[in-house]
């Protein structure tokens, strides 16, 4: 996808931040939501459009039975081998990013929000959106929900963390943050705020 589209708005958070519950309080007030994670998955899915890619590059032990990314698998070799996650990339972020363009092409809301994990990490982001919004919250606070919703133990997630460009750095990076570090009461307002925002910069 190359240039910006009139008004849209890059969500970026680190892991268990809470991005998707804030994605989906924008889309209930009516903005358009991409989510890149999302579109990873289906290509990644059972007989998903970047299967066989991964078979012919990686071999046939990195796919499940059913057809889909063994996802244990590859995030184990990813973390070890920077050239894995350097030919995994170059196979997904092509794919996602046609994906993208295409699902932005149809949107009918007022603006769009793309829901982009890497978006400070990936470089090419910043440039694509008018306005990059942040969710942030304590970093033991991302470290208790990822365990909540998932088996990884603490220094696991503490792992994925420490791939990910610091909460600081992502802080310094976001025209807009939305602290969620006390649930959905403290977070509807925050968004019916920037929703409001972001209608007129749209308009």
């Amino acid at each position: 996808m190359s240039g910006k589209l009139a008004f849209s708005v890059g969500l970026t958070g680190g892991i268990g931040c809470g991005k998707s519950t804030v994605a989906e309080l924008f889309a209930a007030l009516g903005a358009s939501i991409v989510d890149t994670d999302a579109i990873a998955h289906a290509l990644t899915a059972p007989h998903g459009a970047a299967m066989p890619a991964i078979v012919a590059e990686f071999g046939p032990d990195f796919a499940t039975p059913e057809g889909a990314l063994d996802r244990a698998r590859m995030r184990s070799l990813v973390f070890s081998d920077a050239g894995a996650r350097g030919r995994l990339e170059a196979i997904l972020h092509p794919r996602i990013r046609d994906a993208t363009a295409a699902a932005a092409a149809i949107a009918t809301g007022p603006y769009v929000i793309f829901a982009v994990p890497l978006l400070i990490e990936s470089g090419s982001w910043r440039e694509r959106v008018s306005r990059v919004l942040a969710v942030d919250c304590s970093e033991d606070t991302q470290v208790a929900r990822v365990m909540q919703r998932s088996a990884l133990g603490p220094d696991e997630v503490r792992a994925i963390m420490a791939t990910q460009v610091t909460r600081a750095q992502r802080l310094a990076a976001a025209d807009d943050v939305i602290d969620n570090d006390d649930g959905l009461d403290a977070l509807l307002p925050q968004v019916t705020r920037l929703h409001k925002r972001y209608l007129e910069l749209s308009s």
